[in-house]
């Protein structure tokens, strides 16, 4: 079991949080998807899955939702 953590920008509400669950929920191997909700900040989602996840791929689900992955590093 792995566990992969991402920030997201853009979401504000609750329908944001079903959107991009929904979406990382369909990357196969996801077991389950928390987000935190931070209304007009950086989100974090964390997701449980059987291996390892390509980060690209939640990225493209995070995208798909209308949202944007961020990164701490430059």
């Amino acid at each position: 079991m792995s566990t992969t953590t991402v920030s997201i920008s853009g979401m504000t509400c609750g329908h944001c949080v079903d959107s991009v669950s929904e979406e990382i929920s369909a990357i196969d191997g996801v077991q389950s998807v928390n987000v935190d909700l931070n209304k007009g900040g950086i989100s974090t989602a964390t997701v449980t899955s059987a291996g390892d996840l390509d980060l690209e791929q939640i990225g493209e689900a995070v995208a798909e939702a209308g949202y944007l992955v961020v990164s701490d590093h430059a």
